[in-house]
């Protein structure tokens, strides 16, 4: 049943931007008495398959949790494992990614990151800058604290320089200091392996995102469970905190 829905399916409905916390490789590897490694390798086929129909519904934004600045903090190996499997997305799928007209989009502090790494998001994010599919967003090294912290430290600098005064802070400028200036905030942030909190990923921009947590471990997320998140997106009501009469009234105004 993998990939037979298509954009028509939601209308105009389509969210603009979906994020998505790839949860549960290492839990879908040891209810099978396998490696986490598996798991993990498991998890990029579904990455990929799902970048894939993203793209092919005619999505604009597709955000990927792939590496959280708390992931350091796993075993060595573990963490090594998780970079050569991003080295390998990266190289292996940026020929294709380029050619089906996506662009690559990295967030996340970089700071310290080995010069490898570094050099191939450059590589990924100039091959691609021109094109005008989806925009793939691969959050790594990625928190949204840090983010956040690291905004806050740019603007006391530029008041320190005279370059922004106290009184231009408001929300517009402090998101514009963020990771994701040049991006829209994720209408709806999917969650998977059953898990029901947002564990440090995208907390500015995900004020008024709609949340889906599905059950299924990251590595059994199917193209079809990706529409039905999107299905069950298009059944709600977003206000973003005013009533639905504040709404229509601005409407027609």
């Amino acid at each position: 049943m993998k990939g037979e829905s298509s954009r028509e399916r939601f209308d105009v409905l389509l969210p603009c931007h979906i994020a998505i916390i790839m949860d549960g490789n290492g839990r879908w590897a040891r209810v099978r008495n396998l490696p986490r490694a598996v798991g993990h390798r498991a998890g990029m086929k579904t990455l990929q398959e799902i970048v894939r129909h993203a793209s092919n519904l005619g999505l604009q934004w597709l955000t990927l949790y792939a590496f959280s600045s708390e992931n350091w903090l796993r075993p060595v190996d573990e963490v090594e494992y998780l970079l050569s499997l991003l080295k390998s997305f990266i190289r292996c799928d940026l020929v294709d990614l380029h050619k089906n007209n996506v662009k690559i989009h990295i967030i996340g502090e970089r700071d310290d990151l080995a010069e490898d790494i570094v050099s191939l998001f450059y590589e990924a994010e100039t091959l691609t800058l021109s094109n005008t599919g989806l925009n793939l967003v691969v959050a790594f090294n990625y928190g949204g604290r840090n983010e956040i912290v690291r905004a806050v430290r740019k603007i006391a600098e530029h008041i320190t320089s005279g370059r922004i005064k106290d009184d231009d802070i408001d929300d517009p400028l402090v998101a514009s200091y963020l990771d994701t200036a040049l991006m829209p905030d994720p209408d709806l942030i999917i969650r998977t392996s059953g898990e029901m909190r947002l564990s440090n990923f995208l907390l500015w921009q995900a004020a008024y995102s709609e949340l889906s947590f599905v059950p299924c471990l990251w590595p059994d997320f199917s193209t079809v469970d990706f529409d039905m998140a999107i299905a069950g997106f298009c059944q709600r009501e977003r206000r973003f905190g005013a009533l639905e009469e504040e709404q229509m009234r601005g409407m027609i105004l």
